[in-house]
């Protein structure tokens, strides 16, 4: 009578539940230190909700959307000191912030979008809105646009006869102390728009709004050719750093 023989039975290719010293080893699933201080920040805006957070708290809940599987607090807090605040990470040239080790396409991805829903919901508040009656939000949005950039923007908010902003357009990008302005192409472009009144808005990278020379000239200029087509200017407004200046307060116009 034959015997059958069980097939061999190779121990090394099993799972060995010991460890190099012999003593039973138990894998327990452990919650990884990145993965609870995110639970913890995410509870923490459930319950106090996102304003609660200090910058570099709220900059990691960004980052994190990027970079799903690393520690992000010390890129945060190395931002914040470079840049010095929120605001001035989140509107920082991508340039710049590709210097950064771990800023790579999906980080300043994430912190452009913040910017532009920043200045979005900025803009909704004064649009369509009487300037009058809206003048901290028009302010509040100018900051918001122009104040944590590097190089000089001129931008244009056109009036309708009750003093409804219809439009607020970016008419020119210059260098850190100049924008080229030319009162020939304003003035077109508020006819093009039946607009009854603008307000000029520039910023100085600076961060200092008081008036130069050139600024002065360039207004004086603006508001002649405005004069001989029945336009109302306003107002040109200054934006620096922290502050603004109106030349209507300052009693330049």
């Amino acid at each position: 009578m034959l015997c059958k023989v069980s097939p061999m039975i190779h121990f090394a290719e099993v799972p060995s539940l010991f460890g190099n010293d012999g003593l039973k080893v138990i894998a327990r699933p452990v919650e990884s230190f990145v993965a609870k201080h995110r639970k913890q920040l995410l509870d923490q805006v459930s319950v106090s909700g996102a304003a609660s957070l200090p910058d570099y708290e709220l900059l990691e809940l960004i980052l994190f959307r990027a970079i799903p599987r690393k520690d992000v607090k010390s890129l945060a807090i190395a931002l914040l000191e470079t840049f010095g605040d929120f605001n001035q990470v989140v509107s920082a040239s991508p340039a710049r912030l590709a210097q950064f080790d771990g800023c790579g396409p999906a980080v300043i991805a994430e912190l452009k979008i913040v910017e532009a829903a920043a200045q979005r919901l900025a803009r909704a508040k004064v649009m369509q809105r009487c300037v009058i009656s809206s003048w901290s939000a028009i302010i509040d949005y100018c900051h918001t646009m122009m104040s944590h950039r590097d190089t000089e923007q001129f931008r244009i908010l056109f009036l309708d006869t009750k003093n409804t902003l219809i439009a607020d357009e970016e008419h020119g990008t210059g260098t850190l102390d100049h924008v080229p302005v030319y009162p020939r192409e304003v003035m077109k472009r508020a006819l093009e728009l039946n607009a009854a009144s603008i307000i000029l808005v520039h910023n100085h990278p600076s961060g200092d709004p008081t008036p130069s020379e050139a600024d002065i000239a360039r207004t004086q200029q603006i508001e002649a050719a405005a004069k001989a087509l029945s336009i109302t200017l306003h107002d040109h407004i200054i934006i620096g750093k922290s502050r603004e200046a109106s030349f209507r307060e300052w009693g330049l116009l």
